[in-house]
């Protein structure tokens, strides 16, 4: 099924916006109860679900395969590395692992998830 331009935009800003926000959140010396303490784990797995599905319908035209989900992962591991090196945070190897729960949790979910996007679109086209 081909997708609009429009709807592939909508995706990648998403994209852009979900990076930068977790970006800030990972690095930032303010402490977020929201995003803290027992649910940390929980986060990473959302965020990172969440990374993977922006990514996948931002570029259709590709396979949710290895080089996408390595990438993603590359990204958690850049960010862990980051906060290795901030005296507000600490490299986790527990939060990668959730990282990559949250990819794998996506790419199960995929079909899915791709099957519903597609009867919205076919619904809602004009």
């Amino acid at each position: 099924m081909n997708v609009s331009r429009s709807r592939i935009i909508v995706c990648r800003i998403g994209l852009v916006a979900a990076l930068a926000g977790i970006t800030i959140l990972a690095t930032t010396p303010l402490s977020y109860p929201v995003v803290s303490g027992v649910n940390d784990k929980f986060n990473h797995v959302l965020a990172f679900f969440v990374l993977a599905l922006l990514a996948d319908f931002s570029f259709p035209e590709k396979e949710f395969a290895a080089a996408m989900m390595l990438s993603l992962l590359g990204y958690g591991l850049a960010i862990e590395i980051t906060q290795y090196f901030l005296p507000h945070r600490m490299f986790s190897l527990l939060d990668l692992a959730a990282d990559a729960a949250g990819i794998g949790l996506y790419k199960i979910f995929r079909p899915l998830l791709k099957k519903v996007w597609t009867e919205f679109l076919t619904k809602n086209e004009s």
